[in-house]
């Protein structure tokens, strides 16, 4: 016969040295985009504050627009973080080099990507009578 002792008591928090950023910054919204370079054959995903910021920068560089929706500056921070831990390498202006399974991941994650580069699978089952 085992002979158990329970043991009651509470654990305590332990500080961490992460620096959390509590401003409200990442959390404004906006528009949140993918552009495509013809010229690098390369993706660029971004955050812009309004349609005037997102048109100047359309503006400046030869870029197409394949879509945007609304977001915030975390739904970036969050979809750069996960595609790095997926191994997709990316340039210091979140340029990455385009490829299907990019384009794969970015619409998972439901990143807007449009329907001009990236046309979604359709599965269909059909079920057999016997």
């Amino acid at each position: 016969m085992n002979n158990r002792k329970i043991i009651k008591g509470y654990k305590t928090l332990i500080s961490s040295s992460w620096n959390v950023d509590t401003s409200t910054d990442k959390f404004k919204d906006g528009i949140i985009y993918t552009l495509y370079s013809d010229e690098f054959n390369s993706l660029k995903v971004g955050f812009a504050e309004n349609d005037k910021v997102l048109e100047k920068k359309l503006s400046s560089e030869e870029l197409i627009l394949l879509d945007m929706k609304k977001g915030n500056k975390k739904d970036l921070f969050l979809l750069v973080n996960t595609l790095k831990e997926l191994g997709i390498k990316y340039s210091e202006n979140l340029y990455f080099k385009y490829s299907g399974s990019l384009m794969r991941h970015l619409s998972i994650l439901g990143w807007p990507v449009g329907r001009s580069l990236y046309k979604q699978r359709k599965i269909r089952k059909e079920l057999v009578c016997a």
